[in-house]
């Protein structure tokens, strides 16, 4: 397997430290990533940013630096304001998509990371699940005419449990729709994480890895004098220190074929702070993870 850093984990989404798409390229070839997994929104790579002077300075960039495009990370939701009929918002993503398949080809890439859509009060369920399928089926159609791919990622509310999952990528019925399919989602569930990759491995074409503790929560009631359950919060730390059993996953996932990128990603709060010291510790520590569990070689 190869790895990929996610550079959504040096944005600055969640109190950590920001940085410039640049010095986060150069940081992944300094740690020692093989691939690149790019946030296509600000600050790092929006479509309203990368002019065809900028793409090509960047692809020259990776190429100089040995680092391959992994994936492109767009950030959809194609249920949003579902309220508001009249408002094209699902025209307005499949383009913005396509315009993203686009960009990724121009970066030597292939793979666009796309999600579903969240469960919305205006929407029955049916139609909800409906309004996605049919949209990232344009998508995909769309994107095969730029030679990408759409992966998509089991992180929506919509075909998230794994069994979902297969069922709306059947529904899509695409030959380039493929799976952006992550552990996480599952091991919150309760799914049985190796019996889950090893159903989905065919179909995957991109893994995201980010490991997390349960820290229980419980709300008081005060006529009770007793405390209520409340869901867990889930707080990121280093590869390996959490509750989520990528050895398992992993193993799963290359026993049904896949070899390909295995991304890092910081992208929510960590345990041990947000400074560049702490993002940089972490990132080392997953590709040491990685190399001592057996998932990818030593480099010479």
């Amino acid at each position: 397997m190869k790895t990929a850093l996610h550079t959504v984990s040096y944005a600055g989404g969640w109190g950590q430290a920001s940085l410039p798409l640049d010095e986060v390229v150069d940081r992944a070839a300094r740690l020692g990533f093989d691939g690149l997994m790019l946030m296509a929104k600000r600050p790092h790579a929006s479509v309203l940013d990368m002019t065809p002077d900028v793409r090509k300075r960047l692809r020259a960039r990776l190429e100089d630096l040995g680092i391959e495009m992994a994936c492109l990370a767009a950030y959809t939701n194609f249920t949003a304001d579902s309220e508001h009929g009249e408002v094209p918002h699902r025209e307005m993503q499949i383009q913005h998509v396509t315009e993203l398949a686009r960009l990724a080809v121009d970066l030597g890439g292939t793979v666009v990371r796309t999600f579903t859509g969240y469960e919305h009060a205006a929407l029955p369920f049916t139609r909800a699940w409906d309004a996605c399928v049919e949209a990232v089926r344009e998508c995909a159609r769309r994107s095969a005419d730029c030679g990408a791919v759409i992966a998509v990622q089991n992180h929506h509310d919509i075909a998230c449990h794994s069994v979902a999952f297969e069922r709306f990528l059947a529904e899509v019925g695409e030959p380039n729709c493929l799976a952006a399919f992550d552990a996480w989602t599952p091991a919150l569930q309760g799914e049985d994480l190796a019996d889950a990759a090893c159903r989905l491995a065919p179909r995957i074409v991109h893994t995201t890895a980010a490991d997390y503790v349960r820290l229980p929560r419980y709300r008081y009631q005060n006529t009770l004098v007793n405390f209520e359950a409340a869901g867990d919060y889930m707080l990121a730390v280093p590869m390996g220190e959490g509750t989520i059993d990528y050895r398992a996953f992993l193993a799963a996932l290359r026993r049904g074929g896949y070899d390909g990128y295995v991304a890092y990603e910081m992208c929510s709060r960590m345990r041990d702070g947000g400074s560049l010291e702490t993002l940089d510790r972490c990132a080392s520590a997953f590709l040491t993870w990685m190399r001592d569990n057996g998932f990818t070689k030593p480099r010479n």
